[in-house]
């Protein structure tokens, strides 16, 4: 039973402005909200039995709105219900009859069950006004202990040049892991367990990013087709740690949960950087629920079309775009971002679609006021900032003009390393500045190396195994006729679409791993490897799973020995990226003998398999799919971060990306012997005598051979 109690005070204080959102001080909580459009707001308390007690917040000053109520403290659930104009023409959505999320939650009960209650009007006439109420069908924002023992926890703070990023997803890394209990498995818990933790220090990566934690909503259309949001891209609050990878039964548990996980990454010398997604939210268009933001003030919060406010200017292919010129939506996000890494200790962000958060008007504006806050942000300036430097508005794609702090991830490395190894002709020369971090990109506005995050596969596309096993895309399993995904993979089936028992198309793919993993471990600039790749994790050439929450897209752990294999040979990349300093230069290479360098050689030379330095011709060669790269250990002239002088050994990479072996002269002129380190031809590498100066060395049929120099035999 319901028990409505309108305006019950008893012991109310007025409050405070600041924070906003719900603050638990002890003794009691302070409430506020903002909302500029807004007649009245009251604060709605639920008890365990499900019975609201609403009380109005009639203090109001600068919009927001705020109360003091005692003795309300952590598990408490609570929403907002807004009174004011709804006049869709104006752009204006107030409804009390829905309960609003706290855009400010630090924790959120309960999942939307959907309904028609939760929408601003009826399915059978959108224009007629819908005033059944919604809380049954919300979840419920839930006040939360701020404290938390973080004990000696400090953040590993790895350098940008010495930072290997696994991108990995809650869920998907631990539900299957034998060795995690069934009863913390795809939690926050599950990847803070000792099984997992010792797995990413063998594999040697240096940080996690998760793909998105904050509070997600299940989408309509995906839940009648049977399927759920498995990739999380659906916020719906930005503070708040998503319950559904919460392992504790008690009520915002999943906060603490999630900070004991960060503090045991942490302990492991690992960083947390987390996929955010400050584009957009998950009450979609025009026809969309109503459940935080769109009631709250949706003119404030949302980019409106400036011909019909009924609509939503979009530019993130979801229905809205936050209006990232108000200062209550940039107050939102900053203090979403700053609570991350003071109160919950994460390492830094990856930004979904950032260039949204770049259009200040309409245009992409480097200058806009999000770049202007986080540069002079104190707390954010200081963490790592990762850009997704495109969204599908018009001029949306950004690669290389994002601010100096800033990283990208690099699509135009991801399409290059893609193109040569499948054995696309012309790509020599830009392959060339991709393997050494992407200068023409990145070097004008001072930025280094460290801008261009590497990879060649993420969650959105072919996983590494299935980018070598398929020419097309097969999305079946996503009911929309295979319409959804992307075309354009740069893909190739090595001779057979899908899977097969043939010897030497399996061959010919474990290879092409090899060489693509390898390509991206010795790059220079910031690797990223995609979870599971490094197992052959295959989504039987589903490019899109966003909605495949099941065993096509979790890590089968029990099959994962079977790419022992290709596990080793990435433990080993990685070890050698980190031993030597000269696969990940603070700085770029300037092609020429360094100013008072003992070495007589270039910081780095581009040979043709003939032995000779690559000419403008022989650049421009449509068919030339091969070259060497010498890497002069002697020629690093930036010092290490002690201040000290950098020797490392050097290196030549034999590229070969060619269908058949070719030869390659060893220049007498680059040192006296050479020894193999990495020969991708093979799952391992295997003693070889070392190679005199002068010798021609075979290098197979699509394949990269690296020699590591030595001054005697």
């Amino acid at each position: 039973m319901r028990i409505w109690q309108e305006n019950t005070e008893v012991g109310a204080r007025p409050g405070q402005t600041a924070p906003l959102g719900a603050t638990f001080d002890g003794a009691g909580t302070n409430f506020a909200v903002f909302s500029e459009v807004a007649e009245r707001v009251e604060l709605c308390l639920f008890d365990e039995d499900g019975s609201e007690e609403r009380v109005a917040l009639k203090e109001v000053d600068g919009f927001v709105h705020h109360i003091y109520l005692p003795d309300v403290g952590p598990g408490r659930r609570y929403g907002f219900r807004v009174h004011g104009p709804y006049r869709p023409e104006s752009g204006e959505r107030c409804n009390p009859s829905k309960l609003l999320l706290d855009p400010y939650a630090k924790a959120i009960e309960g999942q939307v069950e959907w309904n028609e209650a939760l929408f601003p009007y009826h399915f059978q006439d959108t224009d007629r006004y819908n005033d059944l109420d919604s809380a049954p069908y919300m979840p419920k924002s839930v006040v939360v202990n701020p404290y938390f023992d973080w004990g000696s926890d400090h953040p590993p703070r790895t350098p940008y040049h010495e930072t290997v990023i696994y991108e990995a997803h809650v869920k998907g890394m631990t539900i299957t892991h034998p060795a995690i209990p069934e009863s913390i498995r795809g939690t926050y818990a599950g990847l803070a367990h000792p099984a997992m933790i010792d797995y990413f220090v063998k594999l040697g990566v240096t940080a996690v990013e998760l793909m998105p934690v904050h509070q997600f909503v299940q989408d309509h259309a995906l839940v009648e087709r049977g399927l759920s949001n498995y990739w999380g891209y659906n916020t719906i609050g930005f503070f708040a740690p998503h319950n559904a990878y919460g392992s504790a039964g008690q009520r915002g548990e999943q906060v603490q949960e999630f900070r004991a996980m960060v503090k045991a990454l942490h302990e492991a010398g690992i960083e947390v950087i987390l996929d955010v997604v400050y584009n957009h939210t998950a009450e979609g268009n025009h026809l969309g629920p109503v459940l935080s933001l769109r009631g709250l003030d949706n003119a404030a919060y949302y980019r409106l079309s400036p011909e019909d406010p009924r609509y939503y200017w979009d530019t993130t292919g979801t229905g809205n775009s936050l209006r990232m010129n108000h200062p209550h939506t940039l107050q939102l996000i900053m203090d979403s971002l700053r609570y991350w890494v003071t109160e919950m200790h994460v390492d830094g962000f990856r930004f979904d679609l950032a260039a949204t958060l770049a259009r200040q008007f309409h245009e992409v504006d480097r200058l806009s006021s999000f770049f202007d806050l986080v540069h002079q942000d104190p707390v954010i300036s200081q963490v790592k900032l990762i850009a997704e430097p495109w969204d599908v508005g018009e001029g949306g794609y950004q690669v290389g003009n994002f601010p100096p702090l800033w990283t990208e991830w690099n699509g135009k490395y991801r399409d290059t390393v893609r193109d040569l190894w499948r054995g696309e002709g012309g790509t020599l020369g830009e392959f060339a500045s991709r393997l050494t971090g992407s200068a023409d990109l990145y070097q004008s506005d001072g930025r280094r190396p460290f801008a261009s995050v590497n990879f060649v596969t993420a969650h959105d596309g072919f996983t590494l195994r299935d980018l070598v096993s398929y020419d097309g895309k097969h999305n079946e399993a996503n009911a929309e006729d295979n319409r959804d995904g992307e075309d354009h993979n740069r893909s190739w089936n090595c001779g057979v679409e899908g899977p097969t028992q043939d010897r030497g198309v399996l061959a010919l793919r474990a290879r092409q791993q090899r060489n693509l993993l390898a390509t991206l471990l010795l790059s220079q600039g910031v690797p990223m490897i995609s979870h599971g790749d490094e197992l052959g994790r295959t989504q039987q050439g589903n490019n899109n799973a966003y909605c495949q929450d099941n065993e096509l897209t979790w890590i089968d752990w029990e099959k994962a020995a079977e790419g022992s294999e290709l596990l080793d040979f990435t433990r080993m990349l990685i070890a050698l990226r980190r031993d030597h300093p000269v696969f990940r230069r603070r700085r770029f290479f300037k092609g020429r003998v360094p100013r008072g360098s003992e070495t007589a050689s270039k910081d780095i030379g581009w040979f043709t398999p003939g032995g000779q330095e690559m000419t403008d011709d022989d650049w421009d060669t449509g068919f030339a799919r091969s070259l060497m790269v010498h890497l002069n250990g002697k020629a690093i002239t930036e010092p290490d971060l002690r201040g000290l002088p950098v020797q490392d050994d050097s290196f030549l990479l034999l590229v070969n990306a060619h269908s058949q072996a070719l030869t390659f002269a060893v220049p007498a002129e680059l040192g006296p012997w050479w020894a193999v380190e990495v020969d991708t031809a093979i799952p391992y590498t295997e003693f070889r005598p070392l190679i005199k100066a002068g010798s021609d060395v075979e290098v197979e049929a699509r394949s990269l051979l690296v020699l590591r120099g030595h001054e005697d035999a």
